[in-house]
C-alpha cells in the first residue's frame, strides 16, 4: 500500500468483498510478507512473442530483454501476497494479462512499500505495482506530510479503485463506527500509506475539536499491524477496502476482524512509471486499455470478488 513516497494522502497503495484464506497470526507472518529483499517471484506474463499485439509499443531495451521489473511490497492480500515463493493475487494476474499483449514477462521485486518510488527513481525497478494510489502528491513528488518537494514525481497508469476501511476486533469491543471513535485510541497501520496519512489527518481533528489525538503505530507491513490488532493492542486497523473485507473473511476463520462504517477517500490504484519514461508508461496504458476491452480484466477482478473496483478505461494520471 502520503509520507514522503507514500501508497497508498501520504501519496496512497490504498489497495470489495472478501476473498481466499491467509490467516493474520503465525502464517499471515510467514507469507513471504517480512522478507523486504528484492528478490524475484517469477510471476508475469511469457517471453516476448511476435504474436503480442502491443510489443513495438514498448521501449527498445525493454523489447529486447523481455522483462518488465516491477517494484512491489508483496505482504498485501488479495492484492499481491507470496504463496509457494511466488507472488500471486490480484496485482500480479493483471500483470501476466498484461505481458501477453506486451510480449514480455513482469516480474515482481519486493521491497518496502514507502521505498518503492526511491527505487523506482534509482532505476531498480522499471514500474510499481502494488496498490499504490495515484496521487497528484506522488505525480508532483511532494512529501504530503510536509507539503515540501522531495522527488520528481512518477506517472501512473490507473488500473483499479478502492477506498479506506476501518479494521477492528470482532464484535467491535469498542463501539467503533467511524474516524471520529478512534481520538483518543491506538490506531496500528502500515507506515507510508494513504491510511497513514487519513489518521493524522483525523489526529489533528481530533485535537481540534478539543479531544485527545490518535496514537499511531506504524509498522514495515501490514501483518505487523494486523497482529497488533489481533492481540488488542490497537483498536483498530485503517486498510485498503478489498484487504480490510479479505482478512475479515479469512483470518481466524472469520472470527478475528471486521470491516466497520463507510469506505475512506475512495481512489484510484495506479501502475507508477517514471516520468522519464513515457514511452513505457504510454505502452503500459495500452495494455491495460486492451484487456479491459478483450474481458481479461473483468475476469480477474471477478477471480479475486474484487469487481467492485473495476475501471472503465485506462486513464494516466486520473488521481486528485
Amino acid at each position: 500500500m502520503t509520507a514522503s513516497t507514500t501508497r497508498r494522502t501520504t501519496a496512497s497503495r490504498s489497495r470489495i468483498a472478501a476473498f481466499g484464506a491467509i490467516a493474520v497470526a503465525g502464517t499471515l507472518i510467514l507469507t513471504g510478507c517480512g522478507d523486504h529483499t528484492d528478490k524475484g517471484s517469477g510471476s508475469g506474463s511469457s517471453s516476448a512473442s511476435s504474436s503480442a499485439p502491443l510489443a513495438g509499443k514498448l521501449p527498445a531495451d525493454i523489447r529486447k530483454a523481455g522483462v518488465i521489473k516491477v517494484g512491489s511490497d508483496i505482504a498485501y492480500p488479495p492484492v499481491e501476497y507470496m504463496e509457494n515463493g511466488k507472488a500471486v493475487g490480484v496485482d500480479p494476474d493483471i500483470a501476466a494479462a498484461l505481458g501477453k499483449q506486451l510480449g514480455v514477462t513482469f516480474d515482481f521485486q519486493n521491497g518496502k512499500f514507502d521505498q518503492l518510488i526511491v527505487g523506482l527513481q534509482a532505476n531498480r525497478f522499471n514500474a510499481i505495482m502494488s496498490a499504490m494510489n495515484d496521487t497528484k502528491d506522488r505525480q508532483n513528488g511532494i512529501d504530503s506530510d510536509t507539503g515540501k518537494k522531495v522527488g520528481n514525481g512518477v506517472d501512473f497508469v490507473d488500473y483499479f479503485t478502492a477506498g479506506t476501511s476501518i479494521l477492528v476486533q470482532k464484535g467491535n469491543p469498542k463501539g467503533v463506527k467511524s474516524l471520529d471513535d478512534l481520538c483518543g485510541q491506538v490506531v496500528a497501520l502500515q507506515k507510508g500509506t494513504t491510511s497513514e496519512g487519513i489518521a493524522k489527518a483525523q489526529s489533528t481533528k481530533c485535537t481540534k475539536d478539543g479531544k485527545k489525538a490518535i496514537t499511531l503505530q506504524t509498522f514495515d507491513t501490514d501483518p505487523e499491524a494486523l497482529l497488533r490488532l489481533k492481540q488488542g493492542a490497537s483498536v483498530a486497523d485503517l486498510n485498503d477496502f478489498p484487504v480490510a473485507a479479505y482478512n475479515a473473511k479469512t483470518s481466524g476463520g472469520g472470527k478475528d476482524f471486521e470491516v466497520v462504517g463507510d469506505q475512506i477517500e475512495a481512489g484510484p490504484y495506479g501502475i507508477a512509471v517514471s516520468k522519464e519514461n513515457t514511452q513505457l508508461r504510454d505502452a503500459i496504458q495500452a495494455a491495460v486499455a486492451a484487456i479491459i476491452k478483450n474481458g481479461d480484466y473483468q475476469k480477474i477482478l471477478e477471480k479475486w470478488n474484487v469487481s467492485q473496483g473495476a475501471v472503465t478505461e485506462a486513464k494516466t494520471n486520473g488521481g486528485s
